[in-house]
Formats: C-alpha cells, sequence, structure tokens
C-alpha cells in the first residue's frame, strides 16, 4: 500500500514524484482518488468558513473506474487553489464540479492529465454569486493509441454581474491518439471576464532541432518536450 507521514499546515514541497509546489497553505488532499485525512487539515467538505491562508486542493496518483471532485465555495473573499496531476492506465471517468458562491473569492489552478487508456473528463465552473471567479488550465498528455474526451462548461448564473471565468484545453498527442474537445459556456450576467478555449500542442521543428542538436536521442527529446509541456 501506499505510505503516508502526517504533513505540516506550511508544506513546502508536495511528494517529489508529482512536482507540486506549494506555499502556505491549508489544505485538502487526496490521492488515488481518496480522500487522505492524515495528510490534509482540513476537511472534505464545502468551503464555508473563511481561512486566512489559501486553501489548496491537492488531486494527485492513478485513477481508474469513476471518480468525482467537488469543488464548493460559499465564503466571500476565499483564495482556492487547484493542483491536480493525474495518471490513467485504465478506463476511467473524471468529473470535477465547482461552484463558486462566495463574493470576491476566487478559485484557480491546474489540472494535469496523464492518459496512456480512454479518459472520460468533465469539469464543469458555476458562479452563484457576483465578483467570482473561476480559472482553470486544463492539460492532458495523451498517450499513443489513447482515447481522451474532454468537456468543460462554465456557468455565471443570473445576478451575477462582474465575474471572471476561464475554463481552458491543452492538449498534447502522441501517434494515433484521438482526443474529443467538447466545450460550453452559459452566461446569464455580464461578466468581467469570459474565455474559454481549447488547443493543440505540437513542437516546433526548431525545438526538435535544438535538442537533437544538443546530443538527445530521439527518445529522450520526446522526453524533453513532454516536461516542457507539462512544466509550461
Amino acid at each position: 500500500g501506499v505510505q503516508t507521514c502526517a504533513l505540516p499546515i506550511y508544506m513546502s514541497y508536495m511528494w517529489n514524484e508529482f512536482n507540486i509546489k506549494t506555499r502556505p497553505a491549508e489544505t485538502i488532499v487526496f490521492r488515488d482518488g481518496v480522500y487522505c485525512a492524515d495528510l490534509s487539515t482540513l476537511p472534505n467538505a464545502p468551503i464555508n468558513t473563511k481561512y486566512d491562508l489559501p486553501v489548496h486542493i491537492i488531486y494527485v496518483g492513478e485513477i481508474a473506474g469513476e471518480n468525482r471532485l467537488d469543488v464548493l465555495v460559499g465564503v466571500e473573499n476565499q483564495e482556492v487553489i487547484i493542483s491536480a496531476n493525474v495518471k490513467i492506465k485504465k478506463p476511467a471517468i473524471l468529473n470535477i464540479f465547482i461552484k463558486n458562491a462566495g463574493k470576491n473569492s476566487k478559485i484557480s489552478g491546474t489540472v494535469f492529465l496523464d492518459n496512456e487508456s480512454d479518459l472520460v473528463y468533465d469539469c464543469r465552473a458555476r458562479h452563484l454569486y457576483k465578483n467570482t471567479a473561476i480559472l482553470i488550465k486544463n492539460k492532458v498528455l495523451a498517450g499513443k493509441n489513447s482515447n481522451s474526451k474532454l468537456s468543460g462548461t462554465a456557468v455565471i448564473d443570473k445576478d451575477c454581474e462582474g465575474c471572471e471565468s476561464d475554463i481552458a484545453f491543452v492538449a498534447m498527442a502522441d501517434v494515433g491518439a484521438k482526443i474529443d474537445f467538447m466545450p460550453g459556456q452559459r452566461i446569464k450576467s455580464e461578466p468581467k471576464r469570459a474565455d474559454h478555449s481549447a488547443a493543440i500542442y505540437k513542437p516546433t521543428d526548431a525545438q526538435v532541432f535544438y535538442l537533437r542538436g544538443a546530443g538527445l536521442s530521439g527518445a529522450e527529446v520526446d522526453v524533453a518536450l513532454k516536461e516542457a509541456f507539462l512544466s509550461e
């Protein structure tokens, strides 16, 4: 099984294997799709209490089957950060439901999905109060012959003016990988900002030439390009 150890509230780094850097924060940690109470400073529950520190939701490991992450904020002026780094080796479904009902509260972060199998991923963001922000970047590394169905929907409810919304997708695909993007927006109030994007990342010939000129083999070039994609 996975060995865990209690971490202090001021975590400076989250497991070398996941390359997730942290700053002082309250934490809600999931590993392999399971909430880890001994690695968290907060319970897995709606965020209805104002904390002086940001709340850092960390979702890491390997998943299969059906998985769901709920991020619910109902308090004003709270910063929430989402850091996800997930590997998929068997067919998996991952649903992330984000609701922000806290005036001037901000939810932001990055979701990394390393898919080597069949993945159905849905990110739904809903603004339930004015002057809220939900800004999520989704990055997908699609392995050889993998199948990725990626959807994202942002909803700004009525009487929720001044919101900032951005659900972005970018994918880097290996040979034979299949990727379907299904973006959507439903805006019922005038936002401060409302963006939605989907793109395929492809290394340039100049990047490949430079790396090979530095003496890297073909396999090493692939690894370097993937690391650059995930870290940029």
